[in-house]
């Protein structure tokens, strides 16, 4: 049996992934700040230590074999630029170790746990729109997070091809989660969706549905592609 370690499993995109996972069969190990069932591991990626602390309580969950890696948790919150440098850059760090630095500790967990094995493995990276065209000017954080996130998804794909090691990034544009719902109203509510083409934000089922082919169908030679899933508000 597959076996996925998901991390942001508890809402939104990630808990929507989680359920069509097991649905197809598949073992899911889920990661929360806080654990809600004998398959979630808690750990907050706020804690330097956290990554590893997971990787390990994972694989010993797993019996030792971890097939796929999906690094889907993440940190949006502002951070104006009018704030004090201290609170400024404690929200600037936050945001990277939780969406950048986290995800890249796990992922080379996971490529050292597939070459120690001698196998193959799948990495996919919930990135966001907002590497690509920026984001508000109280989220510098996060776009340079989800930047980071797609170069770091890159040279994944880049360098361990030929060991069957591959690696997918994802680019939402705003999702119907309770983290975007926030900044949608923050932004001018309805109003901002003149920016989407479609008409409307995407839902978790949808993205998830992405995660999912990534994870389990997309044909090797997929390896370092981006999908974007922002209804036409940015095209490539």
């Amino acid at each position: 049996m597959t076996c996925i370690l998901l991390t942001g499993s508890s809402r939104g995109i990630g808990a929507a992934a989680k359920q069509s996972l097991t649905e197809r069969g598949v073992r899911v190990i889920g990661q929360a700040t806080s654990a809600s069932d004998d398959e979630t591991l808690a750990a907050d990626f706020g804690d330097p230590l956290a990554p590893k602390q997971l990787w390990d309580a994972a694989m010993e969950l797993s019996g030792g074999a971890i097939d796929v890696l999906v690094n889907n948790a993440g940190l949006f919150i502002e951070n104006p630029i009018d704030q004090s440098d201290i609170e400024w850059l404690d929200k600037w760090e936050d945001t990277l170790r939780i969406n950048l630095t986290s995800a890249a500790q796990l992922s080379r967990f996971a490529v050292q746990h597939w070459q120690e094995r001698g196998c193959g493995g799948r990495i996919v990276h919930v990135a966001s729109r907002a590497g690509h065209r920026g984001d508000s000017p109280a989220h510098w954080h996060y776009a340079a997070s989800k930047g980071g996130m797609l170069a770091l998804h890159k040279t994944i794909a880049r360098a361990y091809a030929s060991e069957d090691i591959l690696s997918f990034a994802i680019t939402p544009g705003f999702t119907d989660t309770a983290m975007a719902g926030d900044y949608l109203e923050s932004r001018g509510g309805d109003g901002l969706l003149a920016d989407i083409p479609l008409g409307r934000v995407a839902t978790p089922e949808e993205i998830a549905s992405i995660v999912i082919f990534c994870a389990l169908d997309a044909p090797a030679s997929m390896t370092g592609a981006t999908i974007d899933a922002n209804g036409a508000s940015y095209v490539r």
